[in-house]
């Protein structure tokens, strides 16, 4: 049996779209989305044990260290440069990437799936 084929319009001229089609494409979009949501909150986790980290003197040459280091250093770098966020001592840049993160899962994330999904209607 031939998959069914819904008719829509798009300004004003028809367009065959595959029921199985949109439905492997809705699938893959939440897919990556939920991907891309993990991997934003592992890396939330990694920048609050980096944050825990700096209040302490760690050996810096544990492998735990060097990687958690390696892996949030060059975001709070750029955050250093761009906005110097550093007031009595205190080094902010961890708390504007922390708000950058939830930015970016709770509002970016879920529209541009709906967006892929939906469309712009």
């Amino acid at each position: 049996m031939p998959p069914r084929i819904d008719r829509a319009s798009s300004g004003g001229h028809s367009a065959e779209v595959y029921s199985g089609d949109v439905f492997v494409w809705t699938n893959f979009v939440f897919w990556i989305a939920q991907v891309l949501s993990g991997i934003l909150t592992l890396y939330f986790w990694i920048v609050i044990a980096a944050a825990v980290m700096s209040w302490i003197e760690p050996n810096p040459y544990n492998p735990i260290v060097r990687i958690l280091r390696a892996l949030t250093d060059p975001v709070f770098d750029f955050f250093r440069e761009h906005l110097p966020m550093v007031f009595g001592g205190i080094d902010f840049s961890p708390i504007l990437v922390i708000i950058g993160i939830q930015f970016l899962q709770q509002y970016l994330l879920p529209t541009l799936t709906r967006i892929l999904v939906f469309g712009f209607a």
